[in-house]
């Protein structure tokens, strides 16, 4: 179960017609940025895209884990976004993604971060689970998704 203030419906987007990785990192940014006083988006997506450059974060499945360290924060901050259809990501399996979360941690969280990124990839391992994602069709369903284990 994630907490309110790692995920929240105004974090997540659902159905969104997103059409290239760069637009997908924006819109997540975006999510992220939204509410915080000390972020803006515009230094989210450069994080982000900064550990984009060191490897995808795509997992395969359709799935992607976007995450990033800021100093400006000090708590976890997560987004998610469901699109319409997948877009490249570069992904290890070379299919595209259409479900993507995006976490930001402070610089110092390296074992809760590490614990967390885990969880996720196990969360989104589940077939089931992905199913369920796509098939949500607004924010509180899939925040309720995320929430069932």
């Amino acid at each position: 179960m994630f907490s309110p203030d790692l995920i929240s419906e105004d974090r997540i987007g659902c159905g969104l017609e997103i059409a290239s990785k760069k637009r997908l990192l924006e819109t997540l940014a975006e999510l992220l940025a939204w509410d915080h006083p000390r972020l803006h988006t515009e230094a989210v997506f450069e994080r982000l895209l900064e550990r984009e450059r060191l490897g995808s974060t795509g997992l395969g499945h359709g799935i992607a884990l976007p995450h990033a360290r800021l100093k400006d924060i000090t708590q976890v901050l997560g987004a998610f976004v469901q699109t319409t259809s997948g877009v490249d990501y570069d992904a290890a399996d070379g299919e595209p993604v259409d479900l993507a979360f995006a976490l930001l941690v402070p610089e110092a969280a390296n074992e809760e971060h590490l614990r967390l990124l885990a969880h996720l990839a196990s969360l989104f391992s589940d077939p089931s689970i992905r199913t369920q994602l796509r098939a949500a069709d607004a924010p509180a369903a899939i925040l309720r998704v995320l929430n069932s284990r």
